[in-house]
């Protein structure tokens, strides 16, 4: 199998990284921790990263030539003798956190470790401390979040070799589904959203007519994502919740309003940095205080279900809305379709009187 050379790239923070495949998983690196290396290129000037980063690339190219694995490398440099769960805990959150994951992701990951802790009375976890633990969330959403969190960790941790599972029988509640109404009048939320502030309007446009996830996908959009005419956006699949990579097209009411920038600038903006991770749900929430047409339920999500209603109702195809929405398979898919509670009888399939 050939061995490509590993890439030096810089991130929107002018962050020196280098990417990399290894048995068909991609990875990134931004220091020489993995590979037991003490480079690490951003602790250097600006001017100097892309040097070091290159110094960088070649020795991940000779760890790779070696046959070693970065994965079990990483494991094998965590694991030592007699270790206590608490320890296996503790290596696996440490591989998590190299994992090329959102920063929302391993907080969350992070805040779940540290209620582990707070609730273990000795070294070791059973299923009594993972019961304990979750029976402070009254909550199915909050429960079952807390519970999948900490499956990730104990999973991870189980790989790494602590002997029991304490979660093989604790299930999950059953949570009623939270619906993000749709709107009945797309085109007058959207002049109403439009009058209240620019950089929303556009964000609702995109997560409407191009399906796309407002507080990362959007949020995140630089120039260097569009074709070059404006017609099509590409994401990597570190870019998009389902890992893949995605290309979908933008209608022509989106290219009307876009002025194109330098390709490295966010389209918000215009510079390299993109809005802060609470920018958009901030900015919602104060419209939503003001507007006269939104109801109940309805939230800036609620565009990507419109728009994903409006998608099934003209092609009948849960193939094509797989694949706009982004979703990892069909059954995602199915599940969201039922979530929006599209309904499958017409007026004509219902008892009639003769």
């Amino acid at each position: 199998m050939k061995l490509n050379y590993p890439k030096v790239k810089q991130d929107s923070k002018q962050r020196v990284y280098v990417d990399f495949t290894q048995n068909d998983k991609r990875y990134r690196i931004f220091n020489g921790k993995r590979i037991n290396n003490s480079i690490s290129p951003n602790s250097f000037p600006i001017e100097q990263r892309l040097e070091m980063g290159n110094l960088l690339a070649a020795e991940v190219y000779k760890f790779l030539n070696s046959g070693m694995n970065i994965t079990e490398f990483e494991k094998s440099s965590l694991i030592k003798p007699c270790m206590t769960d608490k320890e296996y805990l503790t290596a696996a959150l440490d591989i998590k956190l190299r994992g090329n994951y959102s920063e929302k992701y391993k907080s969350m990951l992070e805040f779940v470790y540290n209620i582990i802790l707070r609730a273990l009375r000795g070294d070791s976890i059973g299923s009594k401390d993972v019961n304990y633990i979750l029976s402070s969330y009254s909550s199915e959403v909050s429960y079952n979040t807390i519970k999948r969190h900490l499956q990730v960790l104990i999973n991870e941790a189980v790989k790494l070799g602590m002997n029991e599972n304490p979660m093989r029988e604790i299930k999950a509640k059953k949570s009623k589904a939270k619906l993000h109404k749709p709107y009945r009048d797309i085109k007058e939320v959207l002049s109403e959203v439009k009058s209240y502030n620019n950089n929303l309007y556009l964000c609702c446009l995109l997560t409407y007519g191009c399906l796309l996830r407002p507080h990362r996908e959007i949020r995140e959009l630089k120039w260097q994502d569009f074709s070059e005419d404006l017609s099509f956006i590409n994401l990597s699949g570190f870019r998009n919740k389902s890992g893949k990579n995605r290309i979908v097209p933008v209608p022509i009411y989106i290219r009307e309003l876009l002025v194109k920038g330098q390709p490295q600038h966010n389209i918000f903006t215009g510079t390299i940095r993109p809005l802060n991770q609470d920018y958009f749900k901030t900015l919602w929430g104060r419209f939503k205080r003001v507007s006269k047409l939104l109801e109940q339920d309805q939230t800036l999500y609620s565009f990507r279900h419109s728009g994903a209603i409006e998608i099934f109702k003209r092609t009948g195809s849960i193939t094509k809305l797989q694949k706009a929405m982004g979703h990892s398979s069909i059954n995602v898919s199915l599940t969201y379709l039922r979530g929006l509670e599209i309904a499958e009888l017409k007026e004509e399939d219902m008892p009639k009187i003769q």
